[in-house]
């Protein structure tokens, strides 16, 4: 059995490791003379360094709650932060947390989390004195957590898992011979096209337009490339962004049945509703995305689908 088809079927096996598959990996990039996919492969397998740019799925929703302190001994404790307070006096780098450690770290926290719930980031301290009075104007705020959901860790493991798919699928389609390739074989002559042609594969799927939806750096806006006024790309773009399917068709129902807000929002008060009502999920975990990056990229949606981007 050649190495490529040895990866595919260990990646479709629930019960194999992540790691020795992209070992494995590894060792056919190296064969197909693929820097971008060695490095990958590498960064994957020992963690990225400061300086080497995050796929964008490791890039991880921050939701935050904070405590406050009233006249009397009254207060009020764990009080979700709506993003948009952090955006508006932390700024849209809080909303979102990158994760460089090795796809075995991520594996060793995850087990720690067996029972679920959220996964403490960051220190947050310094947004006590940012929310000061932005938030409940009498009361003295006096701590600060933020959280990134368990699931949206999960997710980075699939995501890598995903994109070894179908990475070989699409080297296969590309370049037939390198399922010939095994470990202790000689490889074939690869031309310098074919070298290209693999390189540009591999950009694409690991760091392209894998989803409809990708964030083009730190700081940058949340771009999804749905269709003016077509409501089936929106709920798949929805569905691809990690919100559950049956979520994404009901906001899309909305969102295709009312206008844009008149005053420049790109929701409608209904689907504005919706979002206060549902957002909730995005900070429990039942969706595979943080509640910031949930916020925006349900408002960019929703602007490309009234034409307004």
């Amino acid at each position: 059995m050649g190495l490529l088809v040895d990866i595919q079927k260990a990646s479709l096996d629930e019960n194999a490791s992540i790691g020795p598959i992209l070992l494995k990996l590894r060792l056919l990039a190296a064969k197909l003379d693929s820097e971008p996919l060695e490095q990958w492969v590498k960064f994957e397998s020992e963690g990225y360094p400061p300086d080497v740019s995050l796929p964008d799925y490791r890039r991880l929703g921050v939701s935050y709650q904070a405590s406050f302190a009233g006249p009397f001994g009254s207060g009020v404790r764990n009080a979700p932060v709506p993003p948009h307070l952090i955006r508006e006096h932390a700024g849209e780098d809080w909303l979102e947390t990158p994760l460089r450690s090795s796809i075995s770290a991520i594996d060793d926290l995850l087990k720690k989390r067996e029972n679920g719930g959220n996964l403490r980031s960051t220190n947050a301290s310094n947004l006590i004195l940012l929310l000061q009075g932005n938030m409940y104007p009498d009361f003295n705020c006096i701590d600060v957590q933020g959280h990134i959901s368990s699931s949206e860790v999960a997710a980075i493991a699939h995501a890598v898992r995903s994109r070894v798919l179908e990475l070989t699928i699409e080297l296969e389609k590309a370049f037939p011979a390198s399922a010939d390739i095994e470990i202790s074989a000689n490889q074939p002559s690869i031309s310098t096209a074919q070298a290209k042609e693999v390189d540009k594969i591999s950009q694409k799927i690991i760091y392209g337009p894998y989803t409809e939806i990708h964030n083009s750096g730190d700081g940058a806006q949340i771009s999804v490339n749905n269709t003016v006024g077509d409501q089936s790309s929106l709920t798949t773009a929805l569905t691809d962004a990690g919100i559950d399917s049956e979520d994404a068709t009901s906001l899309a129902n909305i969102i295709a049945s009312e206008e844009p807000s008149k005053e420049g929002e790109a929701l409608g008060p209904k689907a504005q509703a919706w979002l206060v009502d549902n957002l909730k999920k995005a900070i429990d975990g039942t969706w595979k995305i943080g509640a910031g990056v949930a916020t925006s990229l349900i408002s960019q949606a929703a602007a490309n689908y009234y034409g307004l981007s």
